[in-house]
């Protein structure tokens, strides 16, 4: 029996998959039996893939910021497919910038906002049309700093905060046509992405101008000292990979999938807990400085 149970293989694109959650997803999506199209950005990271995979899978150089990169992949997955429509599409390529917001060199925002959100959306214009055909699914990856604005990542979550707007929008928009658009909204996760990240605020921090380091080195050595605390408590990336492949097969699945018992706290601060209550239980679990 293939993955949909009825004898037809289902198909699925997913960006950002040589690493982290967008390679759970792959990997166990292939291991159910779906037709894979993993976005990878190099060559390299996909051949790593395939190794792990079955032969259905099919490494796509995709890169979400560049047009004619998004135009490629769509006229390879359609060659691929023929006839067939998409059954799902798994927004996921993202990367996570931080710095105070007072010193953030905006061409960092523009690429935060450029591969987070404008990115999403472009891939999601590129393949609409073959998803509308098989009356597939679109899952955005999302986070619950989407629901929740935490200090000196005010980047990644406004990205994320974004992606909350547009994945409703584009649920209603989508609504004629049965195309279900969920977001998942990991809390905590054991993935690359903060590594990165924090390679990026290690820049940002060399880049501070000695202003920028009187007013905040003390908050960002609490912070860097909560994320090394935390780091190796995140869920792993096979945890968001199981929630995704619920909204895209569930017969009725959810519009948002809150994954982590942290997401869930985080979420239900963001939703109940006024808005100085809020900050200053932040304040507090990351101990940040009480005065300037």
């Amino acid at each position: 029996m293939t993955a949909d149970g009825t004898g037809s293989t289902r198909s699925v694109v997913i960006t950002g998959a040589s690493t982290g959650i967008g390679e759970a997803c792959a990997l166990h999506l292939d291991q159910l039996g779906w037709r894979v199209f993993a976005g990878v950005r190099k060559d390299a990271d996909g051949e790593a893939l395939q190794r792990k995979a079955s032969a259905r899978l099919m490494p796509v150089r995709i890169d979400v910021t560049d047009p004619a990169s998004i135009a490629s992949a769509r006229e390879i997955v359609a060659q691929e497919l023929g006839e067939r429509g998409l059954d799902g599409l798994v927004n996921n390529a993202g990367i996570a910038v931080a710095a105070p917001l007072e010193f953030l060199p905006i061409d960092d925002l523009r690429r935060q906002l450029e591969v987070n959100v404008i990115g999403q959306i472009a891939v999601t214009q590129a393949f609409l049309a073959p998803i509308r055909k098989a009356r597939g699914r679109i899952v955005n990856i999302g986070s619950v700093s989407g629901r929740l604005a935490t200090p000196f990542t005010g980047p990644y979550s406004a990205s994320k905060f974004a992606m909350e707007a547009l994945t409703d929008a584009l649920r209603i928009e989508l609504r004629p046509w049965k195309i279900d658009v969920a977001i998942v909204e990991p809390g905590s996760v054991a993935t690359p992405i903060w590594e990165k990240g924090m390679a990026d605020a290690d820049r940002m921090e060399a880049q501070l101008p000695a202003e920028g380091h009187t007013l905040y080195d003390g908050a960002i050595k609490a912070l860097r000292a909560f994320a090394e605390a935390t780091a190796n408590k995140g869920i792993p990336p096979a945890a968001v990979a199981k929630a995704v492949t619920h909204a895209l097969t569930a017969k009725k699945p959810k519009t948002r999938y809150v994954v982590g018992f942290d997401a869930s706290i985080q979420a239900k601060l963001g939703k109940f807990a006024p808005d100085r209550m809020r900050d200053g239980l932040i304040a507090r679990q990351l101990k940040l400085p009480k005065k300037a």
